[in-house]
Parts: structure tokens; C-alpha cells; sequence
């Protein structure tokens, strides 16, 4: 994914997603590789409730995806990896993804 590509609700979500400290571990952690949710759970140390909320955000944004998967014994798994994305923010790709933007009623922009 890149910044370009994005409108400006999405680039909206994207730095919203990556502006909280414990998602931005989550992706440190998914760079070594794909886990499933209760390993992640145990590596960020987040309750998986609260970690679900992240990854939820995260994946919102793109920047994570999402698999499930049946382990041998028959238990569903939900495995998350980092997707492909790249960022340059410059202030003419701002000006752009400003022209998409949903303001809503009371100043907030829509995510």
C-alpha cells in the first residue's frame, strides 16, 4: 500500500493507527513474522480483549491482516501478519488526501 494511493479518510485512519504506542509494538512484533492472537497476546502483553482492539484499528488501516486457520487438533486460530506498505508523507500529498476528507458535524474527521 502506498500513501498516494490513499484518500484522505484513509490516510486519516493510517496515521490515527500509528499513533499509539502499543500498536506500533504490534507491528514490531508481526515484523519477525505472522502469529496467532493468543502468542501476540502474550508478546505485547495486552490482554487479548485489548489487543483485539488494536488489531482491529491496525487492520482497518491496512496495515495488518488476518487468517484463520484450523490447528491440527481442530481449535480455530486467527493468525495476524503485517501487510506490504511504505509511507512518504510530504505536505502536497496532505493538501491532496485533504480534498477526500469527510468532516463531520462538530470538527471531527471521519475514520
Amino acid at each position: 500500500m502506498s500513501q498516494q494511493s490513499q484518500n484522505g479518510n484513509q490516510l486519516l485512519a493510517t496515521l490515527e493507527a500509528l499513533s499509539n504506542p502499543h500498536r506500533m509494538r504490534i507491528i514490531s512484533i508481526l515484523l519477525l513474522g505472522r502469529q496467532y492472537v493468543s502468542q501476540l497476546s502474550r508478546n505485547v502483553e495486552l490482554s487479548r480483549p485489548l489487543l483485539y482492539m488494536h488489531l482491529k484499528k491496525l487492520e482497518a488501516a491496512n496495515l495488518v491482516k488476518s487468517e484463520l486457520e484450523l490447528s491440527e487438533d481442530g481449535k480455530a486460530m486467527k493468525y495476524y501478519e503485517l501487510t506490504n506498505f511504505s509511507f512518504t508523507i510530504t505536505p502536497e500529498i496532505i493538501a491532496e488526501a485533504t480534498k477526500t476528507l469527510t468532516i463531520k458535524k462538530g470538527g471531527s474527521s471521519n475514520e
